[in-house]
């Protein structure tokens, strides 16, 4: 899958940008404030229908200005024009493709498969377990239709067990309800544990391949599922209804729901060694690289689609080798989006003819 133009309009510093891409590396260069994660952004949505750092579609909207718009075009199989549209009197979301309407986000998970690195993936060897389950379910979600969809399932009966447990900590009777709210977790949860474990089994071989490119040494990353581990099949099943009713007292003296697979972790180890616990900041943000090359190959395999791949501000905070290393390895992978404050400070990427560089300065933008 290749992105071929991308426009936009009225999106965040962007007046009106019509953007042409390479079929392989397209360097987007120019100081700060000048736009460059902007146009990541806005890749981003296309693929998504979802913004990146932005806590509402109204905070995208260049300042002083009604609506935004955003139109990609792609080519695969078949050519696919992708459109997204916001009004802020109106408050709304369009997203059309093809001209015709996407009713639902939801259905366009996957369908334009993407994968972003930033600066902020260090939460996820590094922060809450929280931030490791959202990347886990992420990916899964691009890959599969099915687990999505369970995936939202299963928050709505989290959403509705939280009120039920609250109503009864607050002398309501609906235990029965409840039980029927339990089921449907035990139920759900089920899928989602059995779905990651099969997916982190997966996984692990193209984190084992992409650490080898990169840092061509004898570590061995490896991420452990640590989640009902000691159970398969319907066990799963059987031991979450029992953590559910040996912590239902406890549930409803806190109004929350204390056992499923929104409590599982992930453990990210190098050699055996916990990376959030014992790792260095270089040997976490290699595992972060090699995370998202992970990601990126697992998604092309699963579902024969080429991923857009996406990098931000990630170079600064390489050294040179690693840098080098990503650099070369990102000739693996096709079309790739690559933001730098100034090109020339990176001499040693990989850069050949065919690869782009799109230079932006006060709003104009040159092809270099």
């Amino acid at each position: 899958m290749v992105l071929r133009s991308v426009y936009l309009n009225n999106f965040r510093s962007h007046k009106e940008t019509q953007l042409k891409f390479s079929e392989n590396l397209n360097y987007i260069v120019g100081g700060n404030g000048q736009g460059k994660t902007s146009i990541i952004e806005a890749i981003y949505f296309l693929c998504t229908t979802k913004g990146l750092n932005s806590n509402s579609d109204g905070e995208v909207v260049r300042f002083n200005e009604k609506d935004f718009e955003i139109k990609g075009s792609f080519s695969d199989a078949t050519d696919d024009e992708i459109r997204i549209y916001y009004s802020v009197e109106e408050n709304r979301k369009y997203c059309f493709r093809n001209s015709k309407t996407i009713s639902r986000p939801a259905e366009l998970i996957g369908k334009f498969p993407v994968v972003i690195l930033t600066p902020t993936d260090h939460s996820i060897t590094q922060g809450y377990p929280s931030d490791r389950r959202k990347f886990v379910d992420s990916v899964i979600s691009q890959a599969s239709e099915t687990y999505l969809k369970i995936l939202l399932d299963y928050n709505k009966i989290l959403r509705h067990r939280a009120s039920l447990l609250f109503k009864l900590r607050e002398g309501e009777k609906n235990i029965d309800e409840l039980e029927a709210w339990t089921e449907n977790l035990i139920n759900a949860g089920t899928e989602i544990i059995n779905h990651r474990r099969k997916f982190i089994e997966e996984f692990n071989r193209f984190i084992l391949e992409s650490y080898k490119m990169i840092m061509e040494d004898e570590e061995t990353p490896e991420v452990i599922y640590s989640s009902l581990e000691d159970y398969s099949g319907d066990q799963v099943s059987e031991r979450l209804g029992s953590l559910l009713r040996e912590k239902r007292e406890d549930e409803i003296r806190r109004a929350q729901n204390l056992a499923g697979p929104h409590k599982d972790e992930f453990v990210f180890s190098i050699n055996g060694i916990n990376l959030r616990t014992y790792g260095s900041q270089g040997q976490n943000k290699t595992f972060q690289v090699v995370l998202r090359f992970a990601e990126f190959f697992y998604l092309k395999e699963i579902t024969g689609r080429t991923p857009v791949f996406l990098l931000d501000d990630v170079f600064g905070e390489l050294d040179a080798k690693r840098s080098s290393r990503i650099s070369k390895y990102l000739k693996n992978v096709g079309q790739a989006f690559i933001t730098l404050t100034d090109f020339a400070d990176f001499s040693f990427l990989s850069r050949e003819k065919s690869d782009a560089v799109l230079k932006l300065n006060g709003g104009s933008i040159s092809y270099v």
